[in-house]
């Protein structure tokens, strides 16, 4: 049986880190803080649209 591809995102994160890190200018303050927070949203972002896709 071949082996499944590993996927490319972890579950629950609809735009990771690193790619969201890319799109953003020079962070001078606490970049642990911005990422910390980043994540967060995103978490939110995708229950958000996990449930409407299972609620509806």
């Amino acid at each position: 049986m071949p082996s499944q591809p590993e996927p490319s995102k972890k579950p629950g994160v609809c735009i990771p880190w690193d790619e969201k890190r890319k799109e953003l200018p020079e962070i001078t303050g606490d970049e642990e803080l911005v990422r910390r927070v980043w994540e967060d949203i995103d978490a939110l972002a995708y229950t958000y649209v996990w449930h409407c896709l299972v609620s509806f």
